[in-house]
């Protein structure tokens, strides 16, 4: 559990408005079956019985609205769930969340759909974090060697030993969210997570280790190895 902190004073926002056309199909991957539960369930399922989050917000596709509440309506009866429209963009997305959101949390978590195998101690260790810190996310250090190419070519070797690999949860206070998302939106801004956003703040942004289980769900490939875990 997070540490010293007894309340659900945590928002979760879900951004599942991605249509998944790199796995193919008619299907948006979020709705698509890992065993027996579609994946936003099983996402979603995480942070409603985490006793941290007292709401959740779930950005889906505007045609898939009724699909996911219907989806979600079991974990409904442990805390509130909205479902809203997401954006064209996963920022748009996650502005809706912000908007929708009934009350003021301390903390506003935001997490990928499909990151399905998510831990209660990865998220109590950004919610710590970002408690302490106002900003925070997990990442995984790069193993990899990585070039940098320009039309097909090697221009240079990166180094490496500063790079980390990005995963979600990232958790803010809810009122430098805001203002980030309010300051790119003015400026015309579009980032790839939210800790772009409040990096363009000047604010730091806490590190913290992620999970080598915890993968984004994109391609076959990827749903192939989640469906075999």
């Amino acid at each position: 559990m997070s540490q010293g902190h007894s309340g659900r004073d945590v928002t979760a926002i879900i951004p599942a408005a991605g249509a998944g056309t790199r796995l193919g199909g008619r299907t948006p991957k979020q709705f698509l079956r890992l065993t027996a539960s579609p994946i936003l369930l099983l996402t979603v399922g995480h942070f409603a019985r985490h006793r941290a989050i007292g709401s959740i917000v779930v950005a889906a596709p505007a045609a898939h609205i009724g699909r996911a509440e219907r989806l979600l309506r079991p974990l409904s009866r442990r805390l509130p769930i909205t479902v809203v429209a997401g954006g064209h963009e996963r920022q748009d997305s996650v502005r809706r969340g912000l908007e929708a959101m009934a009350a003021e949390p301390e903390i506003v978590l935001v997490h990928d759909a499909v990151r399905p195998f998510i831990t209660a101690a990865l998220i109590d260790v950004v919610v710590d974090a970002a408690r302490r810190d106002g900003a925070a996310l997990c990442a995984l250090p790069v193993t990899e060697t990585v070039k940098r190419v320009v039309d097909g070519y090697v221009q240079s070797t990166v180094e490496r030993s500063t790079l980390w690999a990005v995963q979600t949860p990232q958790a803010f206070r809810a009122a430098l969210l805001r203002l980030a998302h309010d300051t790119a939106r003015r400026d015309g801004f579009l980032g790839t997570d939210e800790a772009t956003l409040v990096e363009r703040l000047g604010h730091p942004v806490r590190v913290v280790r992620g999970l080598e289980e915890n993968i984004k769900i994109t391609t076959r490939a990827d749903l192939g190895k989640a469906r075999r875990r």
